[in-house]
């Protein structure tokens, strides 16, 4: 994810489904839910490793062990998973059934907003920490193009997994019988910038640490809360005649986000 917004803002879309979420929803507020009033990201989250450290090393090893997934089924996942726009649809399994944003409009209007949160919370301790992104300091194949771009955003905290965790817990929140599946989707999801290459080990624990912060930021707007209801009444009129995801499809994914990339 690059600093500038989340590749939603790059591209002025959520894709949920494969459709745009930017063609069935005005466009959020830019301050989010709770604008400069959010947590500060920065001074919650550990420190950026730096070289020397147990950490640093830490994750130059994963970066390097992890660089033999490359052609496996986790990479071609991982490849996947890099669009961060499809992020409700890569939760289809997860969830048991598929979501358009023409069928869930609240649903929509809570992700196209907070994404703001996100954004901010990703990129102040990004441009504070400069952190380098692990195949910049280690050769290795990653599974995105090595464009200027990419090597310009700063490393740590992960944007798809802050991103990617704060969708599980909107999700889980919403669906709470699901939980365990919508939340190990969204950690297999983070992992990927893990398994692509694009991002250390450690940002990735971060990311997930960032997530949950936003998260319960959130929780303090009262426009949040009462988004969030419409949402979960939404979400129980569509889940009672969802058209369920591909079995087999959901099985693969299944035994392969079971499998950890950090062994």
């Amino acid at each position: 994810m690059n600093r500038v917004l989340i590749t939603l803002g790059l591209t002025g879309a959520l894709a949920v489904g494969g459709v745009a979420l930017a063609e069935q929803a005005k466009p959020a507020a830019e301050t989010g839910y709770l604008g400069e009033a959010g947590p500060d990201t920065y001074k919650i989250l550990p420190p950026a490793p730096v070289p020397g450290t147990i950490r640093y090393q830490a994750d130059r090893s994963a970066f390097l062990a992890t660089r033999s997934l490359k052609d496996t089924p986790r990479w071609k996942l991982a490849t996947a998973d890099a669009d961060e726009a499809a992020i409700a649809k890569d939760m289809s399994c997860a969830l048991g059934m598929e979501i358009t944003p023409a069928a869930a409009p609240k649903l929509t209007k809570v992700l196209m907003t907070l994404r703001y949160d996100v954004r901010r919370a990703v990129n102040h301790p990004k441009d504070i920490y400069k952190r380098q992104r692990p195949y910049l300091i280690d050769d290795g194949d990653i599974c995105v193009a090595k464009t200027d771009g990419l090597a310009k955003s700063p490393d740590y905290p992960s944007g798809h997994t802050t991103w990617g965790w704060t969708v599980g817990l909107i999700l889980a929140e919403l669906a709470p019988d699901r939980a365990t599946e919508i939340l190990t989707r969204a950690r297999s999801f983070g992992e990927s910038r893990l398994v692509c290459g694009v991002h250390n080990m450690s940002a990735v624990e971060a990311g997930r640490t960032n997530g949950s912060i936003v998260v319960a930021g959130l929780h303090g707007s009262p426009q949040f809360r009462a988004d969030m209801d419409a949402a979960r009444k939404e979400m129980a009129v569509l889940r009672k005649n969802a058209k369920a995801p591909d079995p087999a499809a959901c099985a693969a994914e299944a035994d392969l986000i079971a499998k950890s990339p950090y062994n």
